[in-house]
């Protein structure tokens, strides 16, 4: 096995599963690796269709305390509840009540396999869904109705934004707020104040057809604003280095390695 590196690891569901994968010519995981190599191995733990309860239980397996041998945990992004926010339906098994949820974050982001490594952990919240287009596939698929819609979900949005303000030292990442603000800036007759982009109410995608092909998932254009929104707050003591500044490698460079005569 290779010497393990510090970790920045994608703790979460298929948002971040499919993080991996290069849409539009873009990759988040693979962006967010150049950006730290050498330095930090970036390590994607999404597992599509879990809820917060799922990943609680897991937790333990996936995060070991510290040890001489094992990786120190440097980074945690944290991306759930796309799928707690599933309504609960005789065709559906996902749902998680809302406290549910919140509580659950709560114990993740405080567990003590994960506060022993002194990480800076970013909580991610939800992204907004396209109600539009998720309504024709959901029902194409034969549920009786929608499963997530743009409230509900905009309800466990905000639980993972007050998460983040009340648990001290976790960074609240708005993907939210991110996203739906780049989908605006795409709509140019979208008026402020009404109903949302994607919703009944409104009757228009928008720029959030081209963010959320299926409703839900990231296109690669919505990868890269997710990208830019979680940068700032990752290797930020290597941002302004010279491109050949060598900090904190964890093996040396070449020209240290085979220096001049």
């Amino acid at each position: 096995m290779a010497k393990p590196y510090p970790q920045v690891v994608l703790f979460g569901d298929s948002l971040f599963q499919g993080s991996v994968v290069t849409f539009e010519g873009f990759c988040f995981q693979a962006e967010l690796q150049c950006h730290v190599n050498r330095r930090y191995d970036v390590v994607n733990r999404g597992f599509s269709g879990w809820n917060s309860a799922n990943a609680l239980k897991y937790l333990p397996e996936m995060f070991p305390p510290p040890s001489p041998s094992g990786p120190q945990l440097k980074y945690l992004l944290v991306l759930l509840g796309a799928n707690d926010a599933i309504q609960p339906m005789h065709t559906t098994t996902q749902h998680v009540p809302l406290e549910d949820y919140k509580q659950n974050l709560v114990k993740i982001v405080t567990h003590p396999n994960i506060t022993a490594h002194n990480p800076k952990i970013l909580l991610v919240t939800p992204p907004p869904i396209d109600e539009i287009r998720i309504t024709k596939l959901d029902l194409a698929w034969g549920h009786s109705k929608p499963i997530r819609t743009a409230k509900i979900s905009a309800g466990y949005t905000q639980a993972a934004r007050d998460v983040a303000a009340e648990v001290p030292g976790v960074v609240s990442i708005d993907l939210w707020q991110a996203l739906m603000d780049h989908a605006v800036a795409k709509t140019p007759d979208f008026k402020a104040g009404g109903p949302l982009l994607g919703t009944p109410e409104l009757g228009e995608q928008g720029g959030l057809a081209d963010l959320l092909p299926d409703g839900l998932h990231l296109s690669g254009e919505a990868y890269r604003v997710f990208y830019e929104t979680v940068l700032p707050h990752i290797g930020q003591e290597y941002m302004g280095l010279p491109e050949d500044d060598r900090t904190d490698y964890v093996f040396p460079d070449w020209r240290d390695l085979n220096p001049p005569a």
